[in-house]
């Protein structure tokens, strides 16, 4: 065996271990008596907040996965800039587009009140993407809990790692791949996309000049994202269902509907078109794997017991918290601007 094989399966192999025993030290019942109300609580505010703007929904879920996919569920992606580094916040996929961190603080000062610095950031933002995609009318899941919550933040990792909407089916792949998740979990991943909605900076090269589309979907969308303005004007990613978690999205790809380049990657000839065609046919296969697969991502690359902190602000990390030190030492290789 070459020695680069042997480097690349073990590192897999390493990486899945490591998994493993962060997965083990997470459990559904970790706030059963210091914090008996944290999760009746978190699931009142969506469940409030989903139903005052039905997008709210999509936001949170989106703020877990773009949580997770930097660094981990560490709930870095809510920390503001400071004067030691430019957070996620600041990167391109991020400024302008993300959504919901009111609704966090708001569950966050809520949790404070009645059990002070015991529930993590990170936790909060586990639990609130379940509870949305539930209240959207999607599937559940049993949350692991226990994450504690990183001291800084990357723009730079938050520029690398999340996925463009612009990627090739095989760059979306190799993205996913490389934070541990298979093709097929690739594909009913972004299946979150039967929710929320898009600026027009992100789909106007496809509407505009791509050909695996459905000619009256593009025509349609060109109304609400000219091609030279509006910028910001939003389209909904599900064009059927655009605020129900179900299986439509992939309904859509299958007639060339998708609204993202990176959306119709998945159906356009490749090897991830028996996929979609599953999940277009078969709502109870798609909320079974996603569940899955968001438990999964829920466990990537965690922080417990002494490692990071409990952020009593979501937005501002506490330079004296325990873990502070050593704990964080996995954090040593962050690009911090």
């Amino acid at each position: 065996m070459a020695l680069n094989t042997r480097c690349n399966v073990f590192c897999f192999s390493l990486f899945f271990y490591l998994l493993a025993i962060a997965s083990a030290q997470l459990s559904s019942d970790f706030y059963a008596t210091s914090c008996s109300s944290a999760l009746s609580t978190i699931k009142s505010a969506v469940k409030s907040a989903v139903s005052k703007e039905r997008r709210m929904g999509a936001s949170l879920l989106r703020l877990h996965f773009h949580d997770c996919f930097v660094n981990g569920c560490d709930a870095s992606v809510l920390l503001d800039d400071t004067s030691s580094f430019t957070g996620e916040k600041s990167a391109a996929a991020n400024v302008n587009s993300l959504r919901g961190f009111d609704v966090i603080d708001d569950i966050k000062s809520q949790l404070e009140t009645d059990c002070p610095g015991i529930v993590s950031c990170a936790d909060i933002l586990a639990v609130a993407a379940r509870d949305s995609v539930v209240a959207l009318g999607g599937s559940s899941w049993t949350v692991g809990l226990g994450r504690r919550d990183s001291t800084t933040a990357s723009k730079d990792a938050a520029t690398t790692d999340i996925p463009s909407p612009q990627l090739d089916l095989s760059d979306l792949i190799t993205a996913f791949s490389n934070k541990g998740f298979t093709t097929k979990e690739m594909v009913v991943l972004s299946g979150a996309h039967t929710t929320g909605q898009a600026k027009c900076q992100f789909f106007r090269g496809r509407i505009y000049n791509e050909t695996n589309i459905d000619s009256d979907f593009a025509t349609s969308t060109q109304s609400n994202c000219p091609s030279t303005d509006g910028d910001s004007n939003l389209s909904p990613l599900d064009v059927t269902t655009n605020v129900l978690f179900d299986n439509s999205y992939f309904k859509n790809l299958v007639n060339k509907k998708g609204l993202l380049h990176s959306d119709q990657q998945l159906f356009s000839g490749g090897s991830t078109d028996s996929q979609v065609t599953t999940y277009s046919t078969s709502s109870s296969s798609f909320y079974a794997d996603f569940s899955s697969a968001m438990v999964k991502m829920g466990n990537l690359s965690l922080l417990t017991g002494s490692s990071g902190q409990i952020r009593t602000n979501c937005r501002a990390g506490k330079s004296n918290s325990k873990g502070d030190g050593e704990g964080n030492s996995k954090r040593s290789d962050e690009s911090v601007l």
